[in-house]
């Protein structure tokens, strides 16, 4: 578990540089063009010495070491042992139930296909805060007698995935992260990724802030911490008032609030729902709602903040002050790919989305003559079952995922070729000897893994094989809290269609056609972010 170490940060002017104005905006906003920024991939940037002394208030955050080099060569991006993109965490927060910490690591639990490198928990009691965070899956981390020691009817839980520098940097990167200053003491865990990120670090150490984690969650409590409005809600909208990027965030603090706030572009999901005891439960999907039985409301709007306390024990909502609010940029591969196919995301069904795209390859895509339609489990299933049904052609178990790999194992001294993918997929050689087979995946990246599947699949008898993807081609990497490669890796940002068929040494090979968002979702199309695909990014940071 993470130790808590001190830090400190100034308490000077406002980082607003204004008070906070709930009738006009109120902020200013440096210029900066065309920078986007991955923590993660940043060098350390050391204070510089001829800076001025400031007053100083402490504030704490869980951590475990200190703050090293980031070596933007050794990275999570060049370890992606999937070949897909990742995403990066997920959130849950409950209010007002008294079995609050296990109703959160089922909840957990549920969310555990987007993070399974770490997990923690904060709750509240008595006007304490306690935290628990640790390496591994979530039931790695928990067992009954750390549920134990963190009682309570308030809590917050995350669960991410890490960057490759090992270990300890792992686990001081771990959340919720844990912070008390002069005027609040609070927990906050966090999706999604802060373009402007290492601005404005650089501006909190520029007037004395101390980071003690490379997480760009930790700006957010150095925001919080340096705000000068009275109430904790106001100092959160101060704080996103500064952000820029994408988060879906929920903080707790000592005295039993429990707040939700989404970012303006709403490009990561964020729900809503309740128990029948009434207790409020928010997630960033709702198949986590659905194991702890609490009916889904809504979601938390783009640019709305939610706060629950036990001043009513009901909802308040606020928004984001915007000159211009933006049209929502939901990320489009939460329904390719992240989330589970039993969630609702963004208001539509995840099952139906994929369904639709499998019956739209069909159409565009077919193969004459296929003898059967398999998948790579388990992401490109459901495409897989839209396809078989459209094209009439029966869908089988070519390929059977092992669930049962751990995220390291030893391989054998003499090198087996493919190991990695053999040891998580094995072909079904009754399915696949003789056939022609169309093979339905969610995406390709890198390629590396596709060439493998292909090869298997000959391997194992398959006459042809015939390759569809459920995506258009990925030629620009995610700066809105995913995990990609670099834009040089993504192997549709060098080669076109024919080049990777060759490459991965597919019969045939077509991707979803890029229009055929607009087709699906009509004139929701364009609420959609699809910078991956097309290398347009919605946000930069000289935008308001």
């Amino acid at each position: 578990m993470a130790a808590n170490v001190s830090a400190t940060v100034a308490t000077c002017s406002n980082i607003l540089n204004k008070q906070h104005c709930l009738c006009s905006p109120c902020r200013t906003t440096p210029s900066y063009k065309n920078l986007l920024i991955k923590p993660y991939q940043q060098q350390r940037l050391f204070i510089s010495k001829n800076l001025n002394p400031r007053p100083f208030a402490a504030i704490v955050v869980n951590s475990s070491c200190k703050l090293n080099n980031v070596d933007p060569q050794h990275d999570h991006y060049s370890d992606n042992k999937d070949d897909k993109p990742r995403e990066e965490c997920g959130v849950v927060g409950i209010y007002g139930d008294p079995d609050a910490s296990r109703l959160c690591y089922l909840a957990l639990h549920a969310l555990q296909h987007r993070g399974q490198e770490g997990a923690g928990m904060v709750t509240v009691h008595n006007k304490v805060l306690k935290s628990a965070t640790g390496i591994g899956l979530v039931s790695d981390v928990f067992n009954e007698s750390k549920l134990d020691q963190l009682p309570g009817d308030i809590t917050i839980g995350h669960v991410r995935y890490s960057t490759a520098a090992g270990s300890s940097s792992m686990l001081k990167n771990i959340q919720p992260f844990v912070a008390s200053s002069k005027f609040v003491s609070c927990g906050v865990a966090h999706n999604g990724n802060f373009v402007n990120y290492q601005l404005l670090r650089t501006e909190l150490e520029g007037k004395g802030s101390i980071f003690s984690t490379t997480s760009d969650t930790e700006v957010v409590l150095h925001l919080i911490a340096k705000s000068k409005a009275r109430s904790f809600v106001l100092r959160i909208l101060e704080a996103c008032e500064k952000l820029r990027g994408a988060y879906s965030m929920v903080f707790v603090t000592e005295d039993g609030k429990l707040v939700a706030v989404r970012d303006p572009f709403g490009f990561r999901p964020l729900v809503m729902g309740r128990r029948s005891n009434g207790a409020i439960v928010f997630a960033s999907e709702t198949c986590a709602l659905d194991l702890v039985e609490a009916k889904y409301e809504r979601e938390v709007h783009p640019g709305e903040v939610v706060l629950v306390d036990d001043t009513t024990k009901e909802i308040q909502s606020m928004y984001l002050l915007q000159p211009h609010p933006p049209k929502p940029k939901s990320c489009i591969f939460e329904h390719i790919y992240f989330a589970q196919p039993n969630s609702i995301v963004f208001g539509r069904s995840v099952y139906e989305s994929r369904h639709a795209f499998g019956e739209i390859l069909a159409t565009v895509s077919p193969v004459d003559d296929c003898d059967v339609v398999i998948a790579v489990p388990d992401s490109g299933v459901v495409a897989a079952l839209g396809y078989a049904a459209k094209s009439g052609v029966p869908y089988q178990q070519g390929l059977i995922r092992s669930h049962y790999v751990g995220r390291t194992f030893i391989e054998p001294s003499q090198k087996i070729r493919d190991f990695g993918v053999n040891l998580k997929l094995s072909p079904v050689k009754a399915v696949l000897e003789g056939k022609k087979v169309v093979v339905v995946d969610d995406s390709i990246v890198r390629g590396t893994t596709s060439s493998k599947i292909v090869r298997m699949l000959k391997e194992a008898g398959a006459k042809e094989v015939h390759m569809r993807i459920a995506s258009p081609p990925i030629i620009a990497s995610c700066y809105y809290g995913i995990d990609t490669p670099s834009t040089d890796e993504l192997i549709s940002n060098r080669m076109n269609v024919e080049e990777i068929r060759k490459f991965i040494g597919a019969d045939s090979l077509a991707f979803l056609p890029s229009d055929s968002f607009s087709k699906l979702l009509g004139s929701d199309h364009t609420n959609f972010c699809y910078a991956c695909f097309s290398g347009k990014y919605p946000l930069h940071f000289d935008q308001p």
